[in-house]
């Protein structure tokens, strides 16, 4: 009642208080089509412009009839299939094993099937690559590294497409918990009583109900493999497994804008190619979809005799996929020089010292914190009000507002950064200054791609308040803004400051978008990984790393700390 009460006291608000929620509205789209909607027309208008000749789409046609991006486009396609068969194999083992057995540290273990979602592209690919090279520091002492001088076998399409279906096995894992979560106890307890045993069950009843689930993951690795460009750029690269993330890359890189058109190009297949994924997904949900009676949730099955040998092959299998390649990221940050035998004797923290020292890397680090943290508060405050706007004031082109919010998450990273440099290279009218080659770019790219880490928790916190203390201030004569910021706000922001710290955690780690972005006095963290890497400081890159790790350790304990009251689903590890 006192919150009523205030909210309709009145008081002075500026100039913000004349504004209606259809006017607010409009001011939200005017935000998306700076951050997002205008560069990704841009780019696709470019994409189907005229070509040398004058020939209508002749843009378009001159660069898919290059052999070049056949060979990527062959190779995206082909490496991205790949990693979504590896990703369903080990998020469907992984899922139903924690999933349906009774096993003790099923929490654990189902935090280290979602580490690698929580750990950066670049930083969980260096660590297989320190990990299966020639002075691997774990698989060296058990006589299980390569022999010295040879190639480290992950510098292939294979090796491109194993590291990809690792890091988007928790779309799979995550997807195939939820819907055996989902599944109703006495549905199994029916087949059970029938005399079903337990693999006549999973096969019969559970699979066929939770498998389009998987489905469903399946083809959003699919999406998110097609855009990836940490790992091709780490492996496919020195590899010479080019795919058109790194080919744009290597374009842009080498010949600067005058190859603008032939990108954006190929950035609209890339587009073309997650849509397509991400469309089928949809029609999979829909038609794939069984309606379940409301019910309690399975609890899962006691392993009996089984528990032993499940629990080794669970543990071995998470170790390999998760703790290894980290361990050998930090063998490699503890020794001198890239070949030395880590030892007692050689364990040395130079490598620490020198990045903490680097005024580059300092510079990179205080870059990405406030970048990360700008993009955060932001996007936190804008899906407040768009999250208030749609669920509570019920305006209908908030609602509308709320699918175009996901543009820039749902195109691959390297399209939005094309598409930014699209928008904002020529110097803006009137003023005669260019964005491009500033942080502003980099903080509008963040801006546009990350907002749906944030909003969807505070939808799931509007769906769960009560609309009748919003309608109990709106009779009693408070105005909009009073409502939005006494009544709206405050229920919603433990879910709004959740989600920008996942923001922050991802945003400070970014690289897809920064390295088409990025300019000197602008670097980030991710792009100095990246170029450390690449011009052969493995060491150094895998020093800053480790501390990157740590950063991220640190906000996902101060994450779950925070998120135990969040609606069901706002942090990945605590999902069902």
């Amino acid at each position: 009642m006192a919150m009523i009460e205030r909210a309709a006291a009145g008081g002075h608000l500026g100039r913000l208080r004349a504004l209606g929620a259809p006017a607010l509205a409009l001011l939200l789209l005017a935000y998306f089509a700076l951050t997002s909607l205008w560069p990704l027309a841009r780019l696709f208008v470019t994409a189907l412009g005229a070509g040398e000749d004058g020939a209508a789409l002749g843009l378009l046609r001159e660069t898919v009839a290059s052999p070049a991006f056949r060979r990527a486009l062959a190779n995206t396609v082909w490496a991205s299939a790949g990693s979504v068969g590896i990703s369903l194999l080990l998020g469907t083992a992984l899922a139903l094993v924690t999933g349906l057995l009774r096993l003790p540290g099923r929490v654990l273990a189902s935090f280290l099937a979602l580490s690698p979602v929580l750990i950066p592209a670049q930083i969980m690919a260096l660590g297989w690559i320190e990990l299966m090279g020639a002075s691997s520091p774990v698989l060296g002492p058990l006589g299980l590294a390569p022999a010295p001088g040879s190639r480290n076998p992950l510098y292939s399409g294979a090796g491109v497409a194993w590291l990809m279906g690792i890091e988007h096995m928790p779309l799979v894992f995550v997807a195939l918990r939820s819907a055996l979560a989902a599944l109703p106890a006495d549905l199994v307890e029916a087949a059970r009583i029938a005399g079903a045993g337990r693999a006549r069950i999973l096969a019969r009843v559970i699979l066929p109900l939770t498998l389009p689930a998987a489905g469903a993951g399946a083809l959003l690795a699919f999406a998110a493999a097609v855009g990836n460009f940490g790992v091709p750029a780490l492996l496919g690269i020195p590899g010479r497994f080019p795919m058109l993330t790194t080919l744009i890359y290597q374009r842009l890189n080498g010949f600067g804008p005058s190859v603008i058109g032939a990108v954006a190009a190929m950035a609209l297949v890339l587009v073309v190619l997650a849509l397509a994924a991400l469309a089928l997904r949809q029609i999979l949900q829909r038609r794939g979809a069984v309606p379940l009676a409301a019910g309690p949730g399975l609890r899962g099955f006691d392993p009996g005799r089984g528990r032993l040998p499940v629990l080794i092959a669970l543990w071995l299998s998470l170790f390999a996929l998760a703790v290894a390649p980290m361990l050998a990221l930090l063998g490699t940050a503890l020794v001198p020089a890239l070949g030395v035998t880590l030892s007692p004797e050689t364990v040395t923290l130079v490598n620490f010292r020198d990045a903490l020292a680097s005024p580059a890397l300092r510079r990179a680090f205080v870059n990405s914190f406030t970048l990360a943290a700008a993009a955060g508060a932001i996007s936190a405050a804008v899906a407040i009000v768009l999250g208030w706007l749609a669920g509570t004031a019920r305006l209908r082109l908030a609602r509308g507002l709320g699918w175009l919010a996901d543009a820039g998450f749902t195109v691959p990273g390297t399209v939005l950064g094309l598409a930014m440099i699209l928008a904002w290279l020529r110097p803006l009218p009137g003023l005669g200054l260019s964005l491009y080659g500033t942080a502003a770019i980099l903080l509008l790219a963040y801006l546009g791609r990350f907002l749906p880490i944030v909003l969807r928790p505070v939808e799931a916190a509007i769906a769960a308040t009560d609309p009748a203390l919003d309608e109990a201030a709106r009779i009693a004569g408070a105005g909009l803004w009073r409502r939005l910021v006494l009544i709206g706000a405050p229920p919603l922001l433990p879910a709004a400051v959740a989600g920008a710290l996942l923001i922050f955690m991802t945003a400070i780690n970014e690289l897809t978008v920064s390295a088409l972005l990025w300019s000197a006095g602008h670097e980030t963290v991710g792009v100095m990984i990246f170029s450390m890497q690449y011009e052969g400081n493995s060491t150094g890159a895998a020093a800053l790393s480790v501390l990157v790790l740590a950063l991220v350790g640190a906000l996902v304990a101060l994450l779950d700390r925070l998120g135990r009251g969040l609606p069901a689903g706002t942090l990945p590890w605590r999902a069902p």
